[in-house]
């Protein structure tokens, strides 16, 4: 444990990347995850189609190779996201590269965002659909309104496994030069193998804690819905 109490700014530095990628990249594919949704159920058939095959292309493409996409292919056609590097906040510079990441994460994502907030529509009666319908309100009006609020309840299991899945999918973000914690560990590791076991302890305390808050704001947020309900 000395290599991570002795490097405890670096250990905080690596999750603080860590969350900031899941953070961005979550709330990101939260938003497009439900318009991908919206689009599936929606009745414009070559909107259904087009985010079918966004789904299926997405879902069942390696995350490594859409982060290979993002690293060196869009440089290549001339998307290297330089603009934002001179972005600062909190005293911390955007890289370009952390964009990448999370544009990489969130087309991952959002995918089976999509798949879970479409299951939680299907849940919700068609009745009550029709029912905005009837009063008058449009396609859009009543996803909003009345389908999607009712939706939401039922996808906050699935989606909370979503999101836990993100936050280790972060980890992909290591092999591409950025210190989060997965990188961190491995340097962490290779100058002090003596010490491998407290190392790896100590950044998966951290990952549990991270993941452990993830769980009880959902578990917070369902028993929010029952109560109101």
């Amino acid at each position: 444990m000395d290599a991570v109490f002795s490097n405890f700014d670096d250990y905080l530095k690596a999750f603080g990347l860590t969350i900031g990628l899941f953070v961005v990249s979550g709330i990101a594919s939260l938003i497009w995850g439900t318009i991908l949704a919206v689009l599936r159920v929606g009745p414009v058939s070559i909107l259904n189609k087009a985010a079918a095959l966004y789904v299926t292309l997405f879902r069942n493409t390696p995350l490594l190779m859409i982060f290979i996409f993002m690293a060196i292919a869009m440089p290549v056609l001339g998307y290297n996201f330089k603009f934002v590097e001179d972005v600062e906040i909190g005293g911390w510079n955007v890289s370009a590269f952390f964009v990448r990441s999370c544009i990489a994460l969130t087309l991952y994502t959002s995918a089976f965002v999509c798949e879970a907030m479409r299951s939680g529509v299907n849940a919700v009666p068609l009745g009550q659909a029709e029912a905005g319908r009837a009063i008058g309100l449009t396609f859009s009006q009543s996803m909003k309104l009345v389908v999607l609020p009712q939706a939401a309840r039922a996808v906050i299991p699935p989606m909370t496994s979503v999101l836990i899945a993100l936050i280790k999918n972060t980890s992909v973000a290591a092999a591409f030069g950025m210190a989060e914690a997965v990188a961190t560990m491995r340097a962490l590791t290779n100058n002090n193998a003596d010490q491998r076991i407290g190392i790896f302890l100590a950044f998966a305390v951290g990952y549990i804690v991270i993941v452990e808050v993830v769980s009880l704001a959902s578990y917070a947020a369902e028993r929010k819905v029952k109560v109101a309900r």
